[in-house]
């Protein structure tokens, strides 16, 4: 565990910020030379190299090779976000860009595709978005019988889909009653949602509403459950920029960025993933190892959720970079993508 910014002392937090922007910036091992001509401390290399030497100790910053330059772990990296990172509000050039793109006149999902490039292109990162399924009202539900034992479950949506699924029909189920069970759910449950369909049968059922026996009530509770878990399961999920994850430093280590190419195939793991950054109001940073998906491919995650009507997370936007990603730049940059997808889904 790195130890708290406080116990740093002022040349130490200098240094280690140097070496930070320095690694940031190029990709390469800082120097001490590097860092005492560039940083404007008055320190002789001499003194900047013991100083290097005391963080290394720490587990802040690491020797790569056989080069004497340094730079940052994993965990000084998590230590110069949590208590050093001095944040670069998005220009006003990048905010249009993103809000254009949320601008968009068109299926929801083609806007959030969009900004999710805009967003790609001003980090240089892998711009990704989840969410949820959007479920569509229903307007006919029908019961086609295929034996004494099932039956195909037909639910047609209000914009013409439909969709079909076998399913087991309750012991004793007559064709009458498979007819009753379609008309009835036909024309209590029409223009709801599959999730409120449910909730309003599980209603009318616990009040005795319901006028269907009781091998058809089995049948609508049994029909309804099936759907509502298979569309929850099904979010929208888009990856944009890909190939921005292909720097100059990743070229050189092309078994790192085949891990990542091949993480970014999981997309249910990623959709994991940005779950669990789903949790909180907080935009969260996962940097290299501290997440499982990416601990191969040392990649770094910044996610935020944002929110749609009545306050409640409709969704998780984020990047997926390298771990020397530039941080200050990135996460506001990530928060004002959010804050906009909010305006959009609102």
């Amino acid at each position: 565990m790195a130890p708290p910014v406080t116990e740093l002392t002022d040349r130490a937090r200098d240094i280690f910020r140097a070496v930070v922007d320095g690694y940031v910036a190029t990709g390469v091992p800082v120097g001490s030379k590097t860092i005492a001509v560039a940083s404007g401390l008055k320190l002789s290399p001499a003194s900047i190299r013991g100083v290097m030497q005391e963080l290394e100790e720490l587990g802040l910053l690491a020797s790569p090779h056989t080069s004497a330059g340094r730079i940052p772990t994993e965990r000084g990296l998590r230590l110069f976000v949590d208590g050093m990172m001095q944040a670069l509000e998005p220009s006003a050039e990048e905010r249009a860009t993103i809000e254009s793109r949320v601008g968009y006149h068109g299926p929801v999902e083609e806007a959030l595709a969009a900004t999710t490039a805009a967003l790609s292109g001003l980090s240089a990162c892998a711009g990704l978005v989840m969410v949820p399924k959007r479920e569509l009202a229903l307007r006919s539900i029908g019961f086609v019988g295929l034996s004494p034992d099932q039956a195909m479950a037909v639910l047609v949506s209000e914009d013409g889909s439909v969709e079909n699924r076998v399913i087991q029909l309750p012991e004793g189920m007559t064709p009458s009653a498979l007819i009753e069970a379609g008309n009835y759910m036909t024309a209590t449950l029409g223009g709801l949602t599959l999730a409120e369909a449910r909730a309003r049968v599980e209603r009318q059922l616990v009040e005795e509403r319901a006028e269907l026996d009781v091998a058809a009530r089995t049948l609508v509770e049994r029909g309804l459950a099936v759907w509502s878990e298979d569309g929850a399961r099904r979010p929208v999920f888009i990856v944009r920029g890909q190939s921005r994850l292909i720097d100059a430093a990743a070229a050189a280590d092309l078994d790192r960025v085949r891990d990542l190419l091949d993480d970014l195939e999981g997309k249910q793991e990623i959709a994991n993933l940005l779950d669990s950054a789903s949790a909180g109001d907080a935009t969260r940073i996962f940097i290299g190892a501290e997440n499982k998906l990416f601990a191969l491919s040392g990649s770094s995650v910044i996610a935020r959720p944002f929110r749609g009507a009545g306050g409640r997370v409709v969704g998780v936007v984020g990047v997926i970079g390298p771990t020397r990603l530039n941080y200050a730049r990135v996460v506001p940059m990530v928060d004002f993508t959010a804050a906009t997808l909010a305006r959009l889904m609102g």
